[in-house]
């Protein structure tokens, strides 16, 4: 059948438009049959209002169903891709999700996980009711309580803290937060330091090399447009922004651009590749210098651009003195600085032949400015000195002048757009040592994993804490000593779970307080997945639909199943009563600026937003009749701007240099005051010069440019800020040796790859989603056929043992040739469980387990897994799997790196066949040993009284959620 154009489309809605406008008249109803008429991508948004389908499931029998279609934005992964509800305009119930057009990232088209939103707002087991704890923590008996007696709970708790000056007893730990820095100015307006993050346990380790950089932290790679697209761990299946990025990596690939993938294990990305390499763990820096030496002695790279935009004068004078400031001597310096990384000593080290690496660089040569490179987890999350991979895949692009270029790699701020919120509270006057310790100055995140730890020294309790979209015992490594800190009431005075969903942490909390999935919050973001910005509106669709009917909803509890809330307005109403006279100055930030006195609403927090702060919303709102919140609602998604381009490249206007000043280097600073910018995206704040001057820009060539938000205005190839702060030998993009580099195992050790993700797992937005339950629910031990023979090891579905430093885990082989021998894998993002003494729990993917704890020695057998149970979805009863996987992480020990703070996942481990004792999903875990690693990698910082040069505690300019006032950054006199 023929699909029809979008000018037949739209002549039919002005047909259909004027016949119903013809039968209103009449004083008759208006009936419409099935609105696809012509095969069709996507409902025209014209007939969102009345869209008819018929009921696939009813044939033979001729079934309509009318729905109006209300956008919102998926929740489950950070690509944030648009979705419409289909809600039945005569139940009001949401029947399904699928992908929305007008949303400029994922331009309706969607990944699985985004149409099985409508199991997650099914699911028979999700808590609909806030929960109140009834005897010990983990004993799994809980009791039904009203909101009030929940809020006025905490809120007593928590001003009592605040008002006892212990504000660093606070702390709010998200997972993937879905929403642009809500919570942070919560946090802000409560003068709390509380801001806790599992960036740590995710992409620190990327963020470090591009921030070291360019002052920001992730790279936007413009795929579309590339010749060549460069990706280590950044995978169309399970890597970051994977939806919007798979599409514009597919249209390259059919336009002729070559696709390079760095990934020890076969992807599903790698099996598209034009070159895959499946290099030893921990080498791909190395690969990456081998690219970069050949584009130096080749003349390959772009003299001009490294000329005008590297910091190479002060690489110079920091560390060739003796030599001419020239940019001749900084090129010589260049071709020795990396002349070791020829292709055969690389070949050496990675495990790759020299012939292929030497195409793979003539590959890249070839590239130009259209050079798209990305790099995310495994390689930079994994390995000691992991943050290098990143810094050495952005000096591939910084050589060849791939910056901000169409096709090139963007810094990620300026394809992002953060509104400008309608209060922002200052940031708080303490420091949270327990998230930002004295030993890691340069951590890219909070320390979040090691907060078990850190209490256990002594250095802190907590109060009150909270988690959201985060379940730190199944999620973070060491979950154990996780477990034995959340039971201590003594180290964690009252834990509050903000979930939709049970999960193996909230089984602990005294407060489980059910919050809403995709369809059912309020939620603001952008996210780089192209040249331009764009933001993303997430609502509750029911909402939406009801007020569309004539509806007045003030509260998301009267649209949303059973008493299920949205955090914004949780966070509203506790903000007011823990001030609720505004003696304490918070309620302010939580007040109506059109109604002093009342509350803000959701609708007047995100109407002043879209009005205020979204450049050219409110007049393409105006152009439909709609004021700016109305056309969010209506359409879920803005595009700001397109073909955003070099902003280094700007000139600063002369307006903006009041009183200028420009350094020896060429910073330019000025008097002028700061722009009231309405797009707040983080960014790095290079420190004012000592005239208090801000940094503006950068000469270069004689012209006051807008450069980067680094020291010195420039990409720093040299760190003047890794060198100053106690690792002058890391300060150039370089190769450190992993921890697991073959040197450091014995002859019976391979290394474990956890950190890749199965494509249809949401983790810790819901155990039951049952369409991706189906999909994906084990992780097997991936083993090379050489591997298996050596280990002694039958056939794939065979039981291996596992053993790291602290304990052993006991999964089902995988014989494949898809790994490289000497390394094994295994998907931390399974192995869901709870115990025999939980009644309630995700029971579609949670194994019901014994577990047994003897002191420091920790034990778990799986005593029944998952099976068919009656609930009110039929389909429970269709559950054909019991294999739910191995929760691996329990036996992971931390591995802080001491620059980047990031978790180095990969483990040395010992593999063998299972004893006769041994059942799949076993665990055992010795938290004694557990503490002994820790403090191994401790021992390897160099801390911040050891080398601050100004006595703070960290780098002022670095980025940092919720950065403290300036006082709390000076290192207490001890």
């Amino acid at each position: 059948m023929r699909k029809s154009t979008s000018a037949e489309i739209d002549q039919l809605a002005r047909r259909v438009s004027a016949a119903r406008h013809a039968v209103e008249q009449r004083g008759e109803t208006f009936y419409q049959g099935p609105s696809a008429v012509h095969l069709a991508s996507f409902p025209p948004k014209e007939r969102w209002d009345n869209w008819v389908e018929l009921d696939s499931r009813s044939w033979p029998r001729r079934v309509e169903h009318s729905y109006l279609l209300v956008p919102t934005t998926c929740f489950n992964c950070e690509s944030a891709c648009g979705l419409l509800a289909y809600v039945d305009r005569d139940s009001l119930q949401v029947r399904k999700f699928e992908g929305n057009p007008e949303h400029p990232g994922s331009r309706g088209r969607n990944c699985a996980k985004g149409p099985a939103t409508i199991n997650q707002v099914t699911d028979p087991d999700r808590i609909l009711y806030p929960l109140k704890r009834v005897g010990p923590r983990g004993g799994g008996r809980w009791q039904r309580v009203s909101w009030d007696e929940a809020l006025d709970a905490l809120a007593q708790r928590l001003r009592a803290a605040i008002t006892e000056n212990r504000q660093n007893e606070i702390m709010v730990h998200l997972g993937r937060p879905g929403e642009d820095g809500y919570t942070e100015r919560v946090l802000a307006s409560w003068g709390v330091d509380g801001h806790n993050s599992h960036t740590n346990v995710c992409s620190s380790g990327g963020r470090t090399g591009y921030q070291f950089w360019m002052g920001i932290d992730r790279p936007s790679p413009d795929h579309a447009n590339a010749k060549v697209i460069y990706l280590i761990s950044s995978h169309l299946e399970t890597g970051h922004y994977f939806n919007p990025h798979a599409q514009r990596i597919t249209e390259a690939r059919a336009n002729g651009a070559k696709l390079i993938v760095l990934d020890t294990r076969l992807s599903n990305t790698a099996t598209h590749a034009d070159y895959w390499l499946s290099p030893k763990p921990g080498s791909e820096a190395a690969i990456n210098l081998a690219i970069a030496r050949h584009l130096i002695t080749t003349g390959g790279y772009d003299r001009e651009f490294v000329r005008r935009w590297w910091n190479w004068a002060e690489y110079l004078q920091a560390c060739a003195p003796e030599l001419p400031p020239t940019f001749a001597s900084f090129e010589a310096e260049l071709r020795r600085l990396y002349d070791a990384y020829t292709f055969d000593a690389v070949a050496a080290e990675s495990g790759i032949a020299a012939k292929t690496l030497r195409a793979v660089a003539e590959t890249v040569a070839q590239a130009g400015t259209r050079f798209a490179a990305h790099c995310w987890r495994s390689a930079a999350a994994a390995n000691l000195g992991g943050w290098q991979v990143s810094r050495t895949v952005f000096l591939l692009s910084a050589l060849l002048g791939a910056v901000g270029t169409e096709g090139g790699t963007f810094p990620n701020a300026w394809n992002k757009f953060v509104p400008k919120p309608i209060h922002t509270p200052p940031h708080p006057a303490v420091w949270q040592d327990l998230s930002w310790p004295l030993e890691y100055p340069l951590a890219q995140n909070e320390m979040s994993f090691l907060l078990p730890h850190l209490i256990k020294d002594g250095r802190g309790r907590l109060d009150v804490y909270f988690n959201r979209v985060y379940n730190p015992v199944w999620t973070n490594p060491d979950g154990l000593s996780w477990m034995e800190v959340l039971a201590d009431e003594q180290a964690v005075g009252c834990y509050v779970a903000l979930t939709p969903t049970w999960s193996e942490s909230a089984y602990l909390a005294d407060w489980v307080l059910p919050m809403g999935h995709a369809s059912e919050r309020h939620d603001s973001h952008s996210y780089e997945q192209y040249d331009g910005q764009w933001i993303g509106f997430r609502q509750p669709v029911l909402r939406e639909a009801r007020q569309r009917l004539g509806e007045s909803i003030s509260d998301t509890r009267q649209v949303n199943p059973g008493e299920v809330w949205e955090e914004n307005e949780f966070w509203i109403e506790l903000s007011w009563r823990i001030d609720p006279d505004g003696s304490l100055g918070i309620r302010q930030y939580h007040e109506s600026r059109a109604r002093p006195g009342e509350k803000l609403t959701v609708d007047e927090y995100y109407g002043w937003m879209f009005d205020n702060s979204v450049p050219g919303l409110p007049e393409r709102a105006a152009q439909e009749g709609l004021t700016a919140l109305e056309f969010m609602r209506r359409y879920g998604a803005f595009e700001i701007a397109r073909g955003v381009g070099a902003i280094y490249e700007h000139e600063v206007p002369a307006e903006e240099l009041l009183d200028s000043h420009v350094s020896p280097t060429g910073r330019v600073y000025t008097a002028a005051p700061e722009r009231d910018a309405v797009n707040v995206v983080p960014v790095a704040s290079p420190q004012p010069d000592s005239q208090g001057r801000r940094a503006v820009g950068v000469r270069v060539d004689g012209r006051i440019l807008r450069g980067f938000p680094t020291p010195s205005g420039l990409l720093e190839f040299y760190s003047s800020t890794v060198a100053a702060w106690g690792w002058p030998e890391h300060a150039l993009p370089g190769y450190i040796k992993s921890h697991v580099h073959p040197d450091q195992l014995a002859d019976d050790q391979v290394v474990l790859l956890s950190t890749f993700r199965l494509p249809t797992q949401v983790h810790t937005r819901s155990a039951n989603s049952k369409w991706l339950d189906e999909l994906a629910h084990t992780n097997p031990v991936w083993i090379h056929p050489a591997d298996a023979a050596r280990f002694g090891i039958g056939k794939t579905g065979d039981l291996v043992r596992v053993e790291t430093a602290i304990g052993h885990f006991v999964a089902k082989a995988w014989i494949t040739e898809g790994i490289r021998p000497g390394v094994v894998a295994c998907s931390h993002h399974m192995g869901r469980w709870r115990t025999a003494a939980e009644p309630n729990g995700a029971r579609a993917m949670m194994a019901v387990v014994d577990l047994d704890r003897d002191g420091p020695a920790w034990s778990m057998r799986r005593l029944r897994p998952v099976q068919p149970y009656e609930s009110s979805d039929p389909d429970t009863q269709r559950i054909w799997w019991g294999d739910t996987g191995v929760h691996q992480n329990l036996v992971f020990p931390v591995h802080p790196d001491p620059i980047s703070g990031m978790h180095c996942w990969h483990q040395a481990v010992r593999v063998r066949p299972a004893g006769s004792e041994d059942r799949a999903g076993d665990i055992c875990v010795d938290t004694a040993k557990a503490r002994e690693v820790y403090r191994q990698w401790l021992a390897m910082t160099r801390t911040a009284p050891m080398v601050t040069p100004d006595g703070t505690r960290r780098p002022h300019w670095l980025l940092r959620p919720l950065k403290p006032s300036d006082d709390a950054y000076r290192i207490p006199a001890r």
